[in-house]
């Protein structure tokens, strides 16, 4: 039982602030000494074929899913319960989740059978890429699995617990974020801990692009051109 217990709090008390620590002083370093790997690596030009589509839907589903997690679990239960009920905003997580879940999951497929299966596109790409497909793919389906376990206890409950547990990590209570997360099901905390592990892998993939922001074109040199 006291292993347990250890095991919990380590994974989800400690761990998260082990990968938000990684994630800041990994991108902050990479920035600012390798700042031309700095990028998404686009393979568009490559082959297009496809590409547009599968890319269009995995964008869409992901960013609805993240602002969806963002606003669920942070949102504070004495805000929401003014417009929502617990039972009602957890069906509106499965509902919403779920579409477009899925919606990501069939840009993710696909832009992973185009990274696997495209010999040009093979040629070019790093073992990190498809390995961050990979996990993306494991995480969005342990995602879609939480659906199905949450169809037994609509009352919200689990929700409020997870809930819980990102509040308490957001305000540094990280004995009280491990508490909230010991009655909930394995494949929720399978779906917390590749999260996390994503957040720690994070500056070292092409997801950093997601946090690029062109702070620096608007006060950058001019480019001079010169006739030769």
């Amino acid at each position: 039982m006291l292993e347990t217990t250890n095991l919990n709090f380590l994974l989800f008390g400690i761990y998260p602030y082990i990968a938000i620590a990684v994630l800041f002083v990994g991108s902050w370093i990479r920035y600012d000494r390798e700042p031309y790997s700095w990028k998404a690596d686009s393979s568009q030009l490559l082959d297009q074929k496809g590409f547009r589509l599968a890319s269009n839907l995995f964008h869409i589903g992901i960013i609805f899913v993240l602002c969806g997690h963002f606003v669920g679990l942070l949102t504070p239960h004495a805000i929401y319960h003014a417009f929502i009920s617990t039972a009602n905003k957890q069906l509106l997580a499965m509902v919403s989740g779920g579409f477009f879940g899925v919606i990501c999951l069939i840009g993710l497929v696909m832009l992973l059978k185009r990274r696997l299966t495209n010999p040009r596109v093979r040629a070019v790409s790093k073992t990190s890429d498809i390995f961050i497909l990979v996990l993306l793919l494991v995480q969005l389906l342990l995602g879609l699995m939480t659906i199905f376990a949450s169809m037994s206890h609509l009352d919200g409950s689990v929700m409020v617990l997870l809930g819980d547990w990102a509040q308490s990590i957001v305000t540094l209570q990280g004995v009280a974020a491990a508490e909230a997360m010991t009655t909930v099901g394995v494949i929720y905390k399978m779906h917390i801990f590749v999260g996390l592990t994503m957040l720690l892998v994070f500056p070292f993939t092409r997801l950093v692009h997601v946090i690029s922001v062109p702070v620096k074109y608007f006060a950058r040199n001019y480019q001079l051109v010169r006739q030769r």
